[in-house]
């Protein structure tokens, strides 16, 4: 594929703790060279094509590393190729989707024809999960660490029930494997326990919001305590997802150089954006698992971002129809799209909270890129691949029925006005989103890893 050449001039650039004005060129889909003073160059000149950035946000595209993309098998809710477009909409540049698909991706066939598929579907960069069982171990052994992101693991069973419960087979994959361990935390003793007794006392009309009372504190928090020790006891990398409870936080370190950590977390925005009140206004489209909770935690979750506590902000992005969403609870499955806008929220929420715009690109940014070893992607650095975002910190966008780009055709955030718009994605150096109109030919390209 034609490699295109741009000069970005006048770009506000958020990089690697640093805000400032600079110009950058790009070309042969790498970053070239970048002018902290700007260039002294023609806009356009002979070999490239120049772009005036002026009042515009240039950051590294986004990392996501947790999506549900729903293909193969379930493409009537989602697919690689309606969620990637969504997701360069939104600056993500680089995805790494799950297993539970439609067969779900829980062994070494499975996992390559995935790949084959973004290949030819994907505007984005990919990468994708191996899925662990109870019984797969020497499938997980088998998988490539230099092209497969990671491991997941369901500790509590969510949509398409890949429940790990045998404690031999979690020793084992805990000892054994060497791949990073995405693990989703939630006790399914507790949470069944807990939804015997809301089906008690409400028979078919559980409300929304004792979905914070099912899938409970101590259930989130007594899992994450059996993923840490277990880590601990074999010095297993793992990557904790989701966080929900102001608790989880406190089994993390925020001391230790992320490059040097065996245990990181990550926070998805919608438990940074909503919380417990919220379910009686927006009902089942805020059913996530593990559940939003409490504003005490949702405020903690910030803070933690703050202090360094939470390595990640992902999406945790999981569409299902309109229709599936209003069933009643117990019918209601969990999950909700959110790749088109997250950046921009988190975006809001930082300036809200008066957080750098520098900690957001850390966090959406850089720091996946460093828990997963990607090669080459995540920082605004001479030489690495041009996956890049540009905002305007000042172009409204109320979110919509007539701009969501889901396939799935809704977003939580429907009737909310975000102040930061997406004007340019570059994925590999080429301009796949351009205010509202999409390079429709591209593909992205597997991620690598260094390791």
């Amino acid at each position: 594929m034609t490699k295109h050449s741009y000069l970005l001039k006048n770009a506000e650039i958020i990089n690697e703790g640093k805000q400032f004005k600079g110009d950058l060129l790009i070309a042969n889909g790498l970053i070239e060279k970048i002018f902290p003073d700007g260039h002294q160059g023609v806009l356009n000149g002979e070999h490239h094509k120049g772009i005036d950035l002026q009042g515009h946000i240039l950051m590294p595209g986004v990392i996501d590393d947790q999506v549900h993309f729903r293909e193969p098998g379930l493409t009537h809710k989602a697919d690689i190729y309606s969620e990637s477009r969504a997701a360069v909409a939104g600056g993500i540049t680089s995805f790494m989707e799950m297993p539970n698909t439609i067969p779900q991706t829980t062994t070494q066939k499975h996992l390559e024809e995935k790949f084959l598929l973004a290949s030819k579907n994907s505007l984005a960069n990919y990468s994708f999960y191996m899925g662990a069982t109870n019984n797969n171990l020497e499938e997980l052994k088998a998988t490539d660490p230099e092209h497969v992101c990671g491991i997941k693991i369901f500790l509590g069973s969510s949509t398409g029930n890949m429940l790990v419960d045998n404690p031999f087979s979690l020793n084992s994959i805990f000892r054994d494997v060497r791949l990073p361990i995405a693990v989703h935390c939630e006790d399914e003793a507790l949470i069944k326990a807990n939804m015997k007794a809301a089906a008690s006392a409400y028979g078919d009309h559980i409300p929304m919001h004792m979905h914070a009372s099912i899938r409970n504190h101590e259930a989130c928090e007594s899992s994450s305590r059996m993923a840490v020790q277990l880590a601990l006891k074999f010095d297993t990398r793992l990557h904790l997802l989701h966080l929900s409870t102001a608790n989880e936080v406190r089994l993390l370190d925020n001391q230790t150089p992320l490059s040097e950590k065996r245990i990181t977390a990550e926070v998805c925005v919608h438990h940074l954006w909503f919380s417990l009140d919220d379910y009686f206004k927006k009902g089942s489209l805020i059913k996530w698992n593990p559940a939003i909770k409490y504003e005490s935690d949702r405020k903690a979750l910030i803070n933690g971002i703050i202090e360094g506590y939470i390595d990640v902000i992902a999406t945790d992005h999981a569409p299902h129809t309109k229709q599936e969403k209003e069933n009643n609870y117990a019918q209601c499955p969990s999950g909700a799209p959110m790749v088109q806008h997250a950046l921009p929220a988190m975006l809001d929420l930082a300036k809200k909270h008066q957080i750098s715009y520098a900690k957001i690109a850390e966090l959406m940014c850089h720091n996946p890129a460093i828990c997963f070893n990607i090669k080459q992607r995540g920082f605004i650095r001479e030489g690495y691949v041009a996956d890049l975002v540009v905002i305007d910190p000042k172009r409204k966008l109320t979110v919509d029925q007539s701009n969501i780009l889901y396939k799935c055709g809704w977003s939580p955030l429907e009737g909310t006005t975000l102040h930061h718009n997406i004007m340019y994605t570059f994925v590999n150096g080429n301009i796949v989103y351009e205010d509202g109109h999409f390079n429709e030919d591209y593909r992205g390209e597997a991620l690598c890893f260094d390791r």
